[in-house]
């Protein structure tokens, strides 16, 4: 490596730590942690390219001194209940999704993602430019008494793997959906009949046809799943999730005992687990879809832009009745709503993604 080269990385390493408060000058010896991280994740590329993928950066950047080993879903505690998993201080770190404390706070669908949400290049601008992560970390210190680093951006989700083709509110009347979230009530208000189950229920549920359609994630780890193996129709797009994301949380006195450092360092590698599970899960989903589209053996169904105004406005209806009763879903709220509005102008100035192509 030539000096200049050397000289490079050097100007770069400093640039990232001074961006987030970390000094280059050697500190006094730091206590070596080995945590334990609770997941929702059976398998699949949320728990590889995201939390392991964390896991391994911290340990990285923190020389050894924090050691982070991941269990998948359930082995810590119940999967949709990470947090009381980390409050409790059964696992001193979680990987998981905001929206999945829905019984607790409402809230956590704005920082995860809902059917009135952003798409992903968005999440990004909002979190590190327009004060979401801050807010973010906010909320989950007053409400849940847990440190929050945001580590994972989620792909624009499929709508539905199903036994029926869905184009219209017609043809959503009446089904039973497995989903999460927000749409877990939105859909009811257009007409379907919702569950709630665990990752690792979703395929049998499909299979067996306990559900006649699921909602799961993107073309890539929805590919890996296999539900184009027992549901024939994949709907599209996914408006009840235009994109979402995904939090590292730490049990607050396990996150008392690091060193300042450290604690600067990890948040390093959450931004870090942000940008690569961006374009990670992209890449899954150009491979997933393309695989879909041309040997997956499934037919494919555009949902009718009547379906989809419906659902905009009956999710921005649905936010406004969470508001009136929840001060910290209200802030949340139109924190992203004001965002929304200030990059409505996002088309007049840059090209849309694929577009250049066509």
């Amino acid at each position: 490596m030539t000096f200049w080269k050397k000289a490079g990385l050097r100007t770069l390493a400093a640039g990232a730590a001074l961006a987030v408060g970390i000094s280059l000058v050697p500190a006094a010896k730091a206590q070596n942690v080995e945590w334990s991280m609770a997941t929702p994740w059976a398998g699949g590329h949320w728990i590889d390219l995201g939390a392991k993928r964390f896991a391994e950066l911290v340990g990285q950047m923190t020389d050894g001194r924090v050691k982070i080993n991941v269990f998948p879903a359930g082995t810590l505690g119940s999967a949709l209940k990470v947090t009381e998993t980390v409050q409790s201080g059964v696992a001193e770190v979680g990987h998981n999704w905001p929206a999945y404390d829905w019984g607790i706070d409402r809230t956590g669908v704005i920082f995860g993602g809902w059917s009135g949400g952003l798409t992903p290049e968005e999440y990004m601008l909002w979190l590190y430019n327009a004060g979401g992560a801050e807010l973010w970390k906010q909320w989950r210190q007053e409400v849940s008494n847990v440190v929050v680093v945001p580590c994972g951006i989620l792909e624009t989700e499929i709508f539905m793997h199903s036994h029926k083709p869905v184009r219209t509110l017609e043809d959503y009347k009446g089904m039973k959906v497995r989903t999460s979230g927000a749409w877990a009530e939105i859909a009811t208000e257009l007409g379907a009949s919702t569950v709630v189950m665990a990752g690792s229920e979703v395929f049998p549920a499909l299979e067996r046809k306990v559900v006649d359609g699921i909602e799961w994630g993107g073309p890539g780890i929805n590919m890996s799943a296999g539900f184009h193996k027992i549901a024939k129709y994949i709907v599209t797009p996914g408006v009840h999730q235009p994109s979402g994301a995904h939090e590292c949380m730490f049990n607050k006195d396990a996150w008392a005992k690091l060193s300042d450092k450290d604690k600067g360092l990890i948040e390093l590698a959450g931004k870090l687990t942000t940008y690569e599970t961006f374009i990670g899960y992209g890449k899954d989903d150009i491979e997933g879809y393309k695989f879909l589209t041309s040997q997956g053996g499934n037919e494919f169904v555009q949902l009718d832009p009547s379906f989809i105004a419906a659902a905009k406005e009956a999710s921005f209806k649905w936010a406004d009745k969470q508001s009136a009763s929840n001060a910290w879903f209200k802030k949340a709220y139109e924190h992203q709503r004001a965002f929304q509005k200030d990059i409505a102008n996002w088309s007049k100035f840059r090209l849309p993604i694929g577009i250049t192509q066509q």
